[in-house]
């Protein structure tokens, strides 16, 4: 994060926004400018990719399922930019540490203790252990004693857009991020890599919300999809994971999505459209007059 930082204090906080008696190493200083870097550039890649997906990859068509909910879109959009800035209070202790010196990012290919191996082998350890942390904080969410508490309203977007990616309760967010922020503490990593791994995971958290269930056949029982993760908001105790299957498996949580067995949320509003029983967006007419379809309770 310090070379984000360093490019801020250059170009705009130097010039234009701090006294020339604020040194740019100072503790005050260098925690203000991480919270306004911080909920700046959450908000650009949240909103800016979230849209990106929304308008040009996420099927509308889904907009029309029973359980997609009134205004969810600005729900969504207001949740999360509501959660992002507390959110960002405890990441950007973290990233202060960094700042400090206290990880063990480094700034050239030549202090890695492998060279450029060490390099590959760090994105693909990143990828494997914030994996492993992540299936572990999620599946403890969804504690009964804990889940009402924190995760509950994350699972409020049965069909969820895009923009319910970063739609947490800051608690949630945090706990399910904090395991991109604990690995460079514990392991080398390139001060670049970190940077674009962090651009990344934001991606495929979007990318796991944009109700696209294309997955290429020989990935769908490595890779957690949009369809796994489609079937985590329905099913609720299922594909905790988040770039793989590995520990749903291992977990026995693992189950295959119903998308890509021709019984996903697609399918469901063909068929209602089919039966002439959709009466607007996102209700059927069974809804519309009063009584409702069974399914699946609300968690």
């Amino acid at each position: 994060m310090d070379l984000v930082l360093n490019v801020a204090d250059r170009y705009v906080l130097t010039p234009y926004v701090y006294p020339a008696s604020w040194p740019e190493d100072g503790a005050l200083r260098q925690i203000l400018s991480l919270l306004v870097v911080t909920n700046l550039g959450a908000a650009i890649l949240y909103l800016g990719l979230g849209a990106i997906s929304y308008f040009f990859i996420f099927d509308h068509d889904l907009m029309k399922h029973p359980h997609f909910l009134e205004n969810q879109v600005l729900r969504e959009i207001k949740y999360a930019m509501t959660s992002l800035p507390w959110i960002s209070v405890p990441t950007v202790a973290l990233f202060f540490a960094e700042v400090r010196g206290y990880s063990k990012l480094y700034d050239n290919v030549g202090d890695s203790p492998l060279g450029w191996p060490g390099l590959f082998l760090s994105m693909i350890s990143f990828l494997l252990f914030t994996d492993m942390c992540i299936y572990w904080i999620h599946r403890f969410l969804h504690h009964k004693l804990i889940y009402k508490l924190f995760h509950k309203p994350h699972h409020i977007w049965k069909i969820p857009t895009p923009f319910a990616s970063h739609a947490f309760h800051p608690v949630d967010g945090f706990l399910q991020g904090l395991p991109y922020h604990i690995y460079p503490f514990l392991f080398p990593l390139h001060k670049v890599l970190y940077l674009l791994l962090y651009v990344f995971v934001n991606i495929w958290t979007i990318s796991i919300h944009d109700g696209d269930y294309r997955v290429p056949d020989t990935l769908t029982s490595v890779i957690n999809g949009s369809a796994h993760h489609t079937d985590h908001h329905l099913f609720f105790d299922y594909n905790y994971g988040q770039y793989f299957t590995l520990w749903d498996r291992l977990g026995g949580s693992y189950r295959h999505p119903s998308a890509l067995m021709g019984k996903g949320p697609l399918e469901v509003v063909r068929r209602l459209q089919a039966e002439g029983k959709l009466s607007g967006r996102g209700k059927t007419k069974e809804h519309a007059s009063g009584h409702t379809q069974n399914g699946r309770k609300d968690e």
